[in-house]
């Protein structure tokens, strides 16, 4: 397995509750590179969030996109020339 295997830029979607009106939800949208499955970076800011912050974590859902994959080949048809 490669080091590099998973790692790819991490969208984490959180909705939170206000703290002075708990019963309204914020979005916050948070952005990085992390490694999937864990996301230890994403782990590590929201154990931030729910050590250091006063908005109750409602829901975070998570969209992750790898960079490094495997080579992708595909065959040119033609070569075209301007000037």
């Amino acid at each position: 397995m490669l080091l590099t295997q998973g790692y790819g830029l991490t969208t984490a979607e959180i909705h939170y509750r206000m703290p002075d009106h708990p019963s309204l939800l914020q979005l916050y949208v948070w952005q990085d590179y992390d490694m999937a499955p864990d996301f230890p970076t994403l782990q590590g800011f929201l154990d931030y969030w729910r050590r250091e912050l006063d908005g109750a974590l409602h829901t975070v859902r998570i969209a992750h996109q790898r960079l490094l994959r495997p080579s992708e080949w595909r065959a040119v048809d033609g070569v075209f020339h301007v000037h």
